[in-house]
């Protein structure tokens, strides 16, 4: 495998490169869109240092390594002759299976609840909230040229199981959901 280097330098001039060798500006739809994915992914990483049951962060890991392919597909124009690993319908089939099986052992929600409760669920909210805010790059970006659609159906559904992820973090803690308390109710 061939070494990475850290710094090359090419990007001091405020342009990056795309997989395929095309040079952007660092302030472009699609930067924005992959490196807002790498900041979830790396909120990940932090939520994973407060201790998941084993089976839960298998797939937080899990997730991150799909979010690297997310990145390079985002990364990689669609008429790039470089060949990488795209999103599938696949991977959100399976984003899918396991919000089922969360729903499936968590109460059901009757009101809009607060993020937060333990560290690790605080940390997936976080993770859900830079999700929508790639899902929102990934839609602007769509709207400049053409993307791997799959991609932002992924992030959608992403953005749901962080959701359902943070509940099941508290429930797992004996925590709690916490009830969103309307405060202009109480003024009345």
């Amino acid at each position: 495998m061939k070494e990475i280097k850290i710094y090359t330098k090419t990007g001091d001039g405020g342009e990056t490169g795309l997989w395929g060798g095309t040079r952007v500006g660092k302030d472009n739809a699609r930067i924005h869109a992959y490196g807002t994915v790498d900041e979830c992914n790396a909120i990940l990483g932090v939520a994973r240092t407060f201790g998941a049951p084993a089976e839960f962060d298998a797939r937080l890991e899990r997730l991150q390594n799909i979010l690297f392919i997310v990145g390079a597909d985002l990364a990689t124009p669609s008429d790039a002759t470089t060949a990488i690993d795209r999103i599938s319908p696949a991977d959100t089939a399976l984003l899918e299976s396991w919000i089922d099986d969360y729903e499936a052992e968590l109460p059901k929600l009757k009101q809009f609840i607060l993020p937060g409760g333990k560290e690790l669920a605080a940390y997936l909210h976080l993770a859900r909230t830079v999700c929508r805010r790639a899902e929102r790059w990934v839609v602007e970006l769509a709207g400049q040229e053409n993307i791997n659609p799959d991609a932002l159906t992924f992030l959608n559904r992403l953005s749901d199981f962080l959701f359902v992820a943070a509940r099941m973090a508290n429930h797992q803690s004996g925590v709690n959901d916490i009830p969103w308390d309307n405060p202009r109710l109480k003024n009345k």
